[in-house]
């Protein structure tokens, strides 16, 4: 079984690195690719901007199965075209990406379906005026977005009525963020602990993986900008097994129940950020791919053949036991570019990756990453997720190993945060009490 892989960063590194397990993979190839992935696939140079010369690869090198990581191949419609020509593919289609290129689509699409989500309203770029207005008859804080993708930029927590009037200036005014704020969305806060949940689906049948908890803030204690992902943990405390039964229930099963009715079904890996909130799960926002960092510590726990289970999906014949979660944790530490997410410098040498690879427990991602002159060095913002792996019950201690092995590691004005899975700990240590 040959497969390409779309992407260049830390998920797609670790999907790679699981689907290398299978024993049905005999070739895989990643469009761009990094470092890291070079040490277990072929890099080639395609962008996936480009699909025509993407149907000519797959086509010569007989691909049996392209899985999609990043969100923007899939909004723009590479699965259609993929599979248009025949071809097998990992990923939803660009309508049912729409959960994720279109906010105010996703908010619509919640409400028509009665699935929990904080409360909003939408405005077009000329209804400035409106927008300001209706910051006045809710609460503040709250939540101003850019409708289109946006690099994880486009989600603007406004903490005062100034704040609000500030970030629909910066969407609406001074076009920060493009044509993604053809539309923007406002949203009251919600209160809580965020958290992730992971479906895989054919459209029909549903596996869950592995709850998880991201870190989006650059500063310890969630302080500081928000970044693509500081790191992350699984699985997350804050889902119990009778919260992961509710949101399964009244979430995940809704939303693909109404893809479905509405004649967009999704097939993938749908992705639900959560905040689990007083009165229960409430959806943040859907992903049409797996997530970066949480892929790093959700797939490592997957107890099956990635290959067969991904090949499953595009033929619509996923058994939902196909897919099973060790009893383990996971840590992922993502060390970054000084200066992230703002201007950073690269070209770093990084020293240390070898004295890794033969520790049990420790695999590094490469998130952006490149070989110049013999030396891997930094190519990024976001260069490394260092994930470690341990017992479900020693989460301590996962996360202990994660940053031991951190440690090892150095180039240039590196920096990460040293509190990832606190948050994790302290809800253990009250449950034991």
């Amino acid at each position: 079984m040959k497969i390409l892989v779309i992407g260049s960063g830390g998920r797609e590194h670790a999907l790679i690195w699981k689907l290398k397990q299978s024993p049905l993979v005999t070739d895989i190839f990643c469009a761009p690719g990094n470092a890291g992935i070079a040490q277990l696939s072929a890099c080639i140079s395609l962008k996936s901007s480009d699909p025509s010369a993407i149907i000519k690869f797959v086509k010569e090198k007989h691909i049996d199965l392209t899985v999609i990581g990043p969100e923007q191949p899939l909004v723009s419609g590479l699965t259609d075209v993929l599979e248009e020509n025949g071809q097998k593919v990992f990923g939803p289609s660009k309508a049912a990406a729409q959960l994720e290129g279109s906010k105010v689509f996703s908010k619509n699409f919640m409400q028509r379906n009665k699935i929990p989500t904080a409360r909003f309203r939408s405005f077009q770029r000329d209804e400035f005026d409106a927008a300001q207005a209706y910051l006045s008859e809710i609460q503040i804080p709250c939540v101003v977005k850019a409708d289109g993708l946006a690099a994880g930029k486009g989600v603007l927590i406004c903490h005062s009525y100034r704040d609000a009037v500030g970030a629909l200036e910066e969407v609406m005014v001074k076009n920060s963020f493009g044509a993604a704020g053809d539309l923007t969305v406002v949203e009251e806060f919600l209160e809580g602990e965020e958290a992730s949940v992971f479906a895989l689906t054919d459209g029909e049948n549903i596996a869950i993986l592995a709850s998880a908890q991201d870190h989006k803030r650059i500063l310890d204690g969630d302080l500081g900008k928000n970044t693509g992902g500081m790191g992350a943990y699984a699985p997350a405390p804050v889902v119990s097994a009778d919260l992961m039964f509710r949101i399964k229930r009244d979430i995940v099963v809704p939303t693909l129940e109404g893809m479905k009715r509405e004649g967009v079904p999704y097939r993938g890996c749908l992705y639900v950020g959560l905040m689990i909130t007083a009165q229960g799960p409430k959806v943040l926002e859907y992903n049409c791919r797996f997530g970066d960092p949480e892929t790093q510590v959700v797939v490592p726990l997957i107890d099956g053949d990635l290959a067969e289970i991904f090949l499953s999906i595009a033929e619509r014949r996923l058994q939902p036991s196909q897919v099973k979660i060790h009893p383990a944790s996971a840590v992922c530490v993502v060390m970054v570019s000084q200066g992230y997410p703002d201007a950073y410098q690269t070209g770093k040498k990084i020293a240390g990756l070898d004295t890794l690879r033969a520790n049990e427990g420790i695999i590094v991602f490469h998130a952006s990453t490149k070989e110049e002159g013999g030396a891997i060095v930094s190519a990024g913002g976001r260069v490394l997720g260092v994930t470690a792996i341990g017992y479900r019950n020693e989460l301590d201690r996962t996360i202990q190993s994660a940053y031991r092995a951190v440690e090892q590691i150095s180039f240039d004005g590196a920096y990460y945060r040293s509190d990832i899975g606190k948050k994790a700990l302290k809800r253990l240590s009250t449950h034991e009490l």
